[in-house]
């Protein structure tokens, strides 16, 4: 399809909880708007499933691969010339996860300050998006989607843990500043499977990148 966004439009990011819809939202933004999609790589990462069997002992190291995984791509779409849309932003590494695993006493406080000094350090050279899509989701629609795409470390998450990241989401869309947000619910649309409810979605985007430059 034609590319029939503004060319000050750089970087677009799909923020939510896991099992959201991000990755397939982001592909299908990506073929229409002729974007490029950065993908969150989960399943080439080599902490994930150690993560999900032992959650204290590797935390750390999960988001500090995350951290710097999400900050390369920053710097690649900063520094190059197309518009990207990013599977899940830095911030949501350090806003959602990280404190959330904190809390809960999966990552020592040590780790955490240490991880903190970092994203502030590489948080101070990049930007935020120029427009975040936050897809919202209830646990029950997080859940199915989890069970539907049958990844096997998956089947260990809880739903505790979902609901504490949800909370953490909505606080943090609640208060961020840092650019133009648009709120997708994706318990009401079902844009993997309906090309309506994709339409739909697209039209929100459309109107929100045409009002950037108003």
């Amino acid at each position: 399809m034609s590319n029939n966004n503004s060319p000050q439009v750089k970087y677009i990011g799909i923020a939510g909880n896991i099992g959201a819809g991000k990755t397939t939202l982001c592909s299908h933004l990506g073929k229409h708007f002729n974007w490029e999609v950065q993908y969150e790589s989960s399943d080439d990462n080599p902490y994930l499933a150690d993560f999900y069997d032992d959650m204290a002992r590797w935390s750390f190291n999960l988001q500090i691969y995350f951290l710097n995984n999400r900050y390369k791509q920053i710097l690649n779409v900063l520094n190059g010339d197309k518009t990207v849309i990013q599977d899940r932003t830095i911030y949501e590494d350090a806003m959602i996860f990280a404190p959330n695993l904190h809390d809960m006493g999966l990552m020592s406080t040590r780790d955490f300050n240490n991880y903190n000094d970092l994203f502030q350090l590489m948080t101070a050279q990049i930007q935020a998006p120029d427009l975040l899509i936050y897809l919202k989701a209830s646990i029950p629609t997080l859940v199915s989607h989890i069970h539907s795409r049958g990844r096997d470390y998956e089947e260990s998450i809880n739903i505790k843990y979902l609901k504490n990241l949800n909370k953490r989401y909505d606080d943090w869309i609640e208060g961020y500043t840092a650019g133009k947000v648009l709120v997708i619910n994706s318990d009401d649309l079902d844009f993997k499977n309906k090309p309506e409810d994709l339409g739909k979605i697209i039209n929100l985007v459309q109107g929100e990148l045409h009002g950037l430059f108003q």
